[in-house]
């Protein structure tokens, strides 16, 4: 049986300058991890700003273009957006969440109208009463009814409401697959373990995997079953999630867990990570290009250097 989804050492440059120029960024370098179909999980991919964890999103969803490697989708290549049938097919069962609700909802366009077009689009249904049903299923998993969002506009609603009627959108069709692409940033902290607990309910209670995209330990230790932690593009660490956050090994992945605050430290006024593993990552960072992942008995990866 063939994974649900494949990344096989993929890799993204982007040109700067021009088609002539020969500058360039790798914002994505070798990576290389699948998802099993048949066994929803939680996998996180965590980095901070410029680790390449969005541009990885895209490429599996296809809005970006891969510069070399392959992404396969239960076996076959993910079809990019000019693909006509095959898009169409590939995107029934793979949908994204983005950041921002308020920027993903047309402000003059009622919210109920998105989920009423991604139900007739996708599930091929025409008859009214049929499609707003599918409405209402999709809305009560997050917590809400087409009575409720029903006729209202994106500024009537609050953001953690938008949020989960934009992931509604996103379960019309039953995706096997939604990639959350910082879905919590722009919500209010009251809220944000609203929208973690719903992404842990559709794995558990509706078989969804979910790719989730965050700089957040800690909501991805609460609801994480494996994770991948990215630097400058390249995965420095992953495997099972406790394993990894509890004794991370990879002097950038204890950066991020010593960048945590934490109540022990409450009042010893101790905001900045040591300054050793400062340096460490940045020596680290220049002899990149001579590492390799190597497996520990733990059954983490850990990059390490020649």
């Amino acid at each position: 049986m063939s994974a649900l989804l494949d990344v096989d050492h993929v890799n993204k440059r982007f040109t700067l300058g021009g088609v002539l120029s020969h500058e360039y960024v790798d914002a994505v370098i070798d990576a290389d991890f699948s998802l099993e179909r048949g066994k929803p999980e939680i996998f996180t991919i965590i980095g901070e700003s410029g680790s390449g964890k969005t541009t990885l999103a895209r490429m599996i969803l296809g809005l970006e273009t891969l510069t070399s490697g392959q992404i396969l989708f239960e076996g076959e290549a993910v079809p990019t957006s000019g693909s006509g049938s095959r898009r169409h097919a590939f995107m029934a069962k793979v949908q994204p969440v983005f950041q921002n609700p308020f920027e993903a909802f047309n402000p003059l366009k009622r919210v109920d109208r998105y989920l009423e077009s991604t139900a007739r689009s996708f599930l091929g249904i025409a008859e009214q009463g049929a499609v707003e049903a599918a409405m209402d299923e999709a809305l009560q998993k997050v917590g809400l009814t087409l009575a409720e969002v029903g006729g209202r506009y994106p500024h009537e609603l609050s953001g953690g409401q938008l949020q989960r009627a934009a992931i509604a959108r996103a379960l019309v069709c039953n995706p096997s697959l939604l990639i959350a692409d910082e879905p919590v940033s722009m919500v209010d902290a009251s809220l944000r373990m609203a929208i973690v607990n719903l992404l842990r309910s559709l794995r558990e209670d509706f078989g969804v995997t979910v790719i989730y995209i965050t700089h957040d330990l800690a909501t991805a230790y609460y609801i994480s079953d494996r994770i991948l932690i990215m630097q400058k593009g390249r995965v420095v660490e992953t495997g099972p999630a406790r394993v990894v956050l509890d004794n991370p090994q990879h002097p950038y992945a204890r950066l991020l867990k010593a960048s945590v605050l934490s109540t022990a430290d409450a009042g010893h006024g101790r905001l900045q990570p040591a300054a050793e593993l400062v340096a460490e990552c940045d020596d680290l960072l220049g002899r990149a290009g001579d590492s390799r992942l190597v497996a520990q008995d733990d059954g983490r990866q850990v990059r390490v250097y020649s």
